[in-house]
């Protein structure tokens, strides 16, 4: 029983200085694991009567079933929301294609939709192309929007805004309103086709919307820019509205982030923006969009991997935390494998080292009498002296309790004491 206690020991002692280095690199690897994503998010969209506001509003929900609370911060549109992502006063923003910032560090997550740029004008004028506006009354929008810092783009491709004193910062419901009482001559929207402010003007016939015969050019200029149709009788085929064809101009919109937002979150963000905008629309086909083209930022490496493969395995099959959990921790099973597989064949020489130990430390008492035997003659007390010795070492040899399969270790020893008692006897 004493010998099992012993070879219990001796095992617990060989496993805690193992599991001893495994904690060890455990800690060390724990230092390159990823903090936990936070709970809450925020996201600058534009007005809430906009399509960002009604977007965020959809991946609120999205964020919400994975235990993600998302904040939404209406704002005057893509220049200010460029703007609070530079500030560092939200997480995400969304930003109108070709809005840029020269000290922006945001990253994009991809474009999400075809936003058109709609020119709609009083019914009675007549207008050909953008030069026509020359002298009349224009919304373009307020400061902060991306609507006005397309439309002065526009306007001074044509010569048309320096010096004009005719331009309104009225948008949105304010802009149609004023083309519907005639206070406004002719308006510029960045909206989608579903916009109630545009499905309010393209279905009046005292408004008209410009089609632009030089959208091409207008392309070629800006590469941010795509040429879009939107065809006959789309909107109503029994009253054929629109009555022709209409080209349109249309940068893409997209959503930044800033550089250092959680991994986690941006493949959730990810997500949520691939289920809300792969649906097929006027303008394009399922699973178009999102994508990595006309980005208003760099896109993140994250992003870029997502478009090409997917989300991550764990986040397919797996519950968000869930898979965050088990990915923020897989980096330790480095340091296990690393440890485990050169300890695994470490531990039986180790705990073989400590058994045969307790033995060969006698060996050494054993020979020091032994050399005493060879090096002089012995008077009777000095064999009697050295006798002692040998009685001394069987009585601790025999204190020692190694497992049976180190027994012949140990009768090998107590042989070889009597070899030399034999000599110390002759």
């Amino acid at each position: 029983m004493a010998s099992a206690r012993n070879s219990h020991k001796d095992k617990l002692v060989t496993f805690a200085t193992v599991a001893l280095l495994v904690a060890a690199g455990f800690w060390l690897a724990y230092q390159f694991v990823e903090p936990a994503p936070p709970e809450n998010i925020s996201i600058s969209t534009g007005s809430e009567e906009g399509a960002y506001y009604a977007f965020a509003q959809e991946y609120k929900i999205l964020l919400q079933q994975q235990g993600i609370s998302l904040e939404i911060l209406p704002s005057a549109g893509s220049t200010e929301n460029l703007q609070r992502l530079v500030d560092g006063d939200v997480d995400a923003a969304f930003v109108q294609g070709g809005i840029t910032h020269s000290d922006s560090t945001a990253l994009s997550l991809g474009s999400l939709y075809y936003e058109p740029v709609w020119l709609f004008y009083r019914q009675g004028l007549s207008l050909k192309s953008i030069p026509d506006l020359a002298g009349l009354k224009i919304a373009i929008g307020p400061e902060g929007s991306g609507t006005r810092q397309l439309a002065s783009t526009l306007l001074a491709d044509n010569k048309l805004l320096d010096g004009n004193d005719r331009l309104s910062d009225k948008s949105g419901s304010d802009a149609a309103k004023g083309l519907l009482d005639g206070t406004i001559d002719a308006a510029f929207f960045i909206a989608s086709v579903e916009s109630a402010v545009i499905q309010q003007l393209i279905n009046n016939p005292t408004v008209k919307v410009l089609s632009l015969r030089r959208a091409e050019a207008y392309r070629r200029i800006h590469p941010f820019l795509t040429k879009i149709t939107l065809p006959e009788g789309i909107i109503d085929l029994q009253k054929n509205i629109p009555a022709q064809d209409i080209t349109l101009i249309a940068p893409t919109a997209n959503l930044l982030i800033k550089e250092d937002l959680h991994p986690a979150l941006t493949f959730l963000l990810l997500q949520a923006i691939h289920n809300t905008h792969k649906k097929a629309g006027l303008f394009a086909s399922t699973n178009f969009f999102p994508n990595g083209n006309n980005v208003a930022a760099p896109i993140s490496d994250v992003a870029d991997r997502f478009h090409k493969k997917g989300p991550p395995f764990l986040m397919r099959y797996l519950p968000f935390w869930t898979a965050v959990m088990i990915d923020r921790f897989v980096v330790m099973l480095i340091p296990l494998i690393a440890l485990l597989i050169p300890l695994s064949k470490l531990i039986p020489p180790l705990y073989e080292w400590r058994i045969s130990s307790r033995i060969y430390r006698w060996y050494e008492a054993l020979h020091l009498v032994d050399d005493k035997l060879h090096n002089s003659e012995l008077s009777a007390p000095q064999r009697e002296e050295l006798n002692a010795e040998l009685d001394h070492i069987v009585n601790e040899v025999n204190k020692v309790k190694a497992p049976l399969s180190h027994a012949r270790q140990v009768y090998h020893l107590l042989s070889h004491i009597e070899l030399i008692r034999n000599k110390l006897l002759r």
